[in-house]
Order: C-alpha cells, then structure tokens, then sequence
C-alpha cells in the first residue's frame, strides 16, 4: 500500500513540472516575495482576499527598452515572477525594440513556443529546424510568425527606422538557451553568424 502511494505521488509530481499545468482555480497571481518549500514549477498563491485588478495588469512594456548596446536591442520579457497575474496561466509576454542595425541573435526557448506581432518597422526573422533548414522571412507592420518550441531562431532589424515587436508564450517561464553563452562564443560573432542566414539566401 505505501509503495503505491509513494508511485502516485511520483506520477503526482513529475506530471506537475513536466509541464506547464492547468490552472485549478480561477486566479493565482504570484505572491511576490514568499518562498515555497516545494521545488515544483509555478509560484506561490497570492491570498485570495488580497487578489485585486492590479495583479493582472502591467505597464512594463509601454515604454522602449534601453537600446544602447552592443546589439543595438532590448527584450523586455514578463513572466509570472514580473507579473503576478500570468501565475499558472501558462503565459509570457515580451517586447522587443530593435534599432536600425539591432538584431537579437541566434537563441532558442526550451519550455515555450513564440508567436512574434510586429508593431511597427520591418523585422527579418527565422528559425532553424532539427534538419539544419532555415525558414526565414521579412515581417512588418501587423504581420505574424511563429518560432516553434526548443529551435533556435533570430530577429533583426530589416528597415532604416526602429522595429518593435510583441511575443506571446505558452508558458509562464520559457526560459533562454543563448548559444554564445553555452559556447563561451563572444557576442560579436554570434551576431556575424545570425546575419549570414540572412545574406546568404535570397528568399528575402
């Protein structure tokens, strides 16, 4: 009987950060500051009688992030630890401000697929799939693309004024794999080898 029960607990557990799970109430918003003593995906509930509109509401990406940097880029990102509403929604939204020249280099997200919405400006995008083939293409203003979960893909800046885009996630923590930082490979050529996908096919 208790080896059953240590198996059902397991099960319990494993399906639990395996994924992100459905929610089992209405709301959780992230209670902010507390720890949990469970090493389990999600964050602890905020007391249901303290829950007020303010939790699912979020002005962190009405203002341009600081572009001045080697990338000439920002990713704003809010996850359910930024923004407590999102907790067990199995959502993330991020913003991105590109430069002219700006470019968010070859990276992948291993918990969540992205849809990227260009808001304003022209952005290249793309991605490499598991057979090292490229689907690359030009967006702008109102157009839509789709970076599927764990593959690495890339933006960049594609006018001669500032691009700005919207990410959406189906997860609440997509986390990032940067491959310069696996690699110990510096900035500099990572952005070299992201814009040759670009030069070196002429679908664009």
């Amino acid at each position: 009987m208790m080896k059953l029960f240590f198996l059902i607990l397991f099960c319990a557990i494993f399906l639990t950060v395996s994924s992100d799970s459905d929610n089992m109430q209405d709301t959780c918003p992230t209670a902010q500051g507390e720890q949990s003593i469970f090493f389990i995906n999600g964050y602890p509930c905020k007391n249901p009688t303290e829950i007020n509109a303010q939790d699912f509401k979020s002005t962190k990406l009405t203002v341009a992030g600081d572009t001045d940097n080697y990338l000439q880029s920002n990713v704003t990102m809010l996850t359910a630890s930024e923004f407590p509403g999102l907790n067990t929604l199995g959502l993330s939204v991020s913003r991105t401000d590109l430069e002219r020249d700006g470019s968010v280099p070859l990276h992948s997200h291993p918990r969540s697929s992205e849809l990227l919405f260009v808001v304003s400006g022209v952005v290249f995008a793309g991605f490499v799939d598991t057979n090292d083939k490229i689907f690359q293409t030009v967006l702008r203003k109102g157009d839509v693309f789709v970076f599927p979960k764990g593959l690495l893909h890339f933006c960049l800046s594609g006018g001669f004024e500032r691009a700005t885009a919207l990410s959406f996630y189906n997860s609440q923590s997509p986390g990032v794999v940067n491959i310069g930082g696996v690699f110990g490979v510096d900035q500099e050529r990572i952005v070299n080898i992201t814009r040759s996908l670009v030069t070196d096919h002429d679908e664009l």
